[in-house]
């Protein structure tokens, strides 16, 4: 190690009594340079203090990269890349080593994650009485140092006494959840940081039960990882140390023969010729399953080739998020091109679809979540009633879930069929509590093998014994519609809307003219979504202003409109319609008198403040007709464009006090 480190202390106290560096920082730079093992902390933090990049040391090292019930998520490049890490990679490649901080997605945290996530694996093992040792499950994405990460997350459990079964090569999120549960593992990590910008990298954990983790599981891995502050541990002695195994191509082909089951009419699928789909995987791992599967089931598609290839800096793209159109941009020019009536693509760790379709003017036309959502939940809904699955007798057994910040015309979908319909805070992991509550509401001899069954079986228990789960969503373009898959599923989402594009096509019509026909029948509902970006250190101090301000002082009305009612989800005590309390979370929704509303909520992975707003007009008999839908639509989009300029106002406002 150098020598200098007193030298760069007495240079960190002289700017912290200045004020240009944080005590934090300071407390945080110092302990990690306690445990480094190499100069690279040290020549760093050193090039980056005789730089004077306070506002970059800030950021690194403000706090440590907490871990929360979504895992870690954050900067694996720096702003500023020092030479130490550029290390032999030249300008336009990945730097040779991840971002140095505390507060980075670095082998440090990596190290802490994992240590601690078995040590809880361990302790619960111990608790419930079982000899066996555990085992974890580990996939990854194709992000820049994801592979290594993922390397050393399996070497770091197998040291510390767990078996570790991980991915040959870059897989998604929905086949790690799959992955967990028919390995009869005891846990999963994913390396991803999901649609994100390519700088950053995050590792999410699932439990037993293939969904993320929440209480009370939650809290004690959070407490074992926030423990940890050093990289440094004793491995355990070779015999009591794990396996690393790798496995691929089996979990592949067993999750894809559960996700053929999510076809409900393979006859349609089979005359679908005519219908042409464009698919890109936005150099993600979507490729891996999509492609095969689609091939299997019959349908007439083509990828984007630029895009069919794993590759982190998502070059083609500004963001690989399917939520922004532009990301769709390759895909809709192939479309045209070829005269494709359908288009969709899938994040790089294949849990979101984003979906653009052939309008009724013969553009393409980008969907947003709400409403890929809604069609996905009236077909598979309306289908399984027409199929005899679903009926009168049963629907009550019958169930969808969705977020609160989520359209209500799928709401108003499961009321008219006689569904139930559950709301949940935002994140799939709460969706997967409740499949989790449903599979043990089955009676213990009945469900003891029940992730060997298939899905009829299993559907059959849900309906005798519990609830029969037909479709869940969220408007981020999460989807999923089985329970074999705990979190959303991007995989699962192509298939079961490439069945809703063929049904719209088998009678005739565009996917706009049917989503239009569900509008005239049960109302026009509408959406839209902003966000405003904070960040590094004093971002999120914005961001925490913000969230508590709509708390403390909430606005009582709205251009005009009365607030008649306030959710705030910090602070009350709110139950589903099941019953079961909803957890704490900073959120405020705001229901205005004339049907609008409003929710706002910091993002659990990205550094901005979240707004959703919501419009509904309803039919006061019979149905819209079209010049009344295409007038409702006009002044809709007019009145939320109004309400989210106001917002924006009003939080600057709020900042400015």
């Amino acid at each position: 190690m150098p020598t200098d480190v007193d030298g760069l202390n007495s240079k960190i106290e002289c700017r912290v009594a200045d004020g240009q560096l944080m005590e934090s920082s300071a407390k945080n730079i110092r302990s990690l340079l306690a445990g480094a093992k190499t100069d690279l902390y040290l020549n760093s933090v050193n090039q980056l203090v005789d730089s004077c990049e306070w506002s970059e040391l800030n950021d690194r090292f403000y706090q440590t990269l907490a871990f929360g019930t979504g895992g870690l998520r954050g900067r694996t490049i720096g702003k500023i890349v020092t030479s130490a890490e550029r290390g032999n990679a030249r300008e336009d490649e990945r730097p040779e080593f991840p971002c140095v901080g505390t507060n980075a997605m670095n082998f440090f945290n990596i190290n802490r994650a994992t240590r601690g996530l078995v040590a809880y694996v361990h302790d619960w093992n111990a608790r419930e009485k079982t000899s066996e040792k555990p085992k974890i499950v580990i996939a990854h994405d194709p992000r820049f140092f994801s592979r290594d990460f993922a390397e050393v997350a399996a070497k770091v459990a197998a040291e510390n006494g767990s078996d570790a079964c991980v991915f040959e090569g870059p897989r998604s999120v929905p086949e790690l959840s799959f992955a967990v549960r028919y390995l009869k593992a005891n846990a999963g990590i994913v390396i991803t940081a999901s649609h994100n910008p390519p700088y950053d990298n995050g590792y999410k954990v699932y439990f037993s039960d293939g969904a993320q983790v929440i209480e009370p599981h939650a809290s004690g891995i959070i407490a074992k990882v926030n423990a940890i502050t050093t990289e440094s541990f004793a491995p355990l002695p070779k015999d009591r140390q794990g396996k690393v195994t790798t496995i691929g191509k089996d979990i592949d082909h067993a999750y894809m023969r559960r996700l053929e089951t999510l076809i409900l009419d393979p006859q349609m699928i089979r005359e679908a010729k005519s219908l042409r789909i464009i698919y890109t995987p936005l150099h993600g791992t979507g490729s891996v399953i999509i492609k095969p599967l689609l091939t299997r089931l019959g349908f007439n598609f083509q990828v984007v080739a630029e895009q069919d290839r794993f590759d982190g800096r998502f070059p083609t793209v500004k963001s690989p998020n399917p939520e922004n159109g532009e990301a769709l941009t390759m895909a809709i020019t192939l479309a045209q091109k070829e005269g494709a009536d359908l288009v969709v693509a899938t994040d790089p760790d294949c849990d979101r679809m984003g979906a653009a379709v052939r309008g009724n003017d013969e553009k393409m036309k980008l969907l947003t979540g709400n409403q890929t959502g809604s069609l996905l939940a009236w077909y598979r809904i309306k289908t399984l009633f027409d199929k005899g699955v679903l009926n009168e007798q049963n629907a009550s057994r019958a169930v969808i879930i969705k977020t609160f910040v989520t359209t209500d015309l799928q709401k108003a979908i499961a009321d008219y069929y006689g569904l139930r319909c559950v709301e949940t805070l935002t994140g799939f992991k709460y969706i997967g509590a409740k499949l989790g509550k449903y599979e043990r509401a089955i009676p213990g001899q009945l469900r003891r093998s029940y992730a060997d069954l298939n899905e009829q079986e299993t559907r059959r228990l849900r309906l005798a014994h519990s609830s029969f789960y037909v479709f869940g969503g969220e408007e981020s373009y999460g989807y999923s519609g089985a329970d074999f898959v705990r979190d959303k599923d991007g995989n699962g989402a192509v298939v079961m809307f490439c069945e809703v594009a063929a049904y719209a096509k088998s009678r005739g019509e565009t996917l706009e003219q049917l989503l239009d026909e569900i509008f005239a029948t049960f109302g026009y509902f509408a959406e839209k979504n902003g966000s405003l970006v904070f960040e590094g250190a004093e971002g999120a101090k914005k961001i925490t202003r913000l969230a508590e301000s709509y708390s403390t002082h909430p606005f009582f009305d709205v251009l005009r409109s009365k607030v008649v009612e306030i959710k705030n989800f910090e602070t009350e005590t709110i139950r589903d319609v099941e019953g079961d309390p909803v957890p704490k979370e900073r959120m405020s929704i705001f229901e205005l008198e004339d049907q609008t509303r409003i929710a706002v909520r910091p993002s659990g992975t990205e550094p901005k403040i979240k707004y959703y707003l919501f419009a509904q007009r309803r039919p006061e008999s019979g149905k819209f007709n079209a010049a009344e839908l295409s007038k409702i639509k006009a002044q809709v989009a007019e009145k939320l464009d109004h309400l989210w300029d106001w917002l924006q106002k009003d939080a600057e406002s709020r900042l400015n006090k």
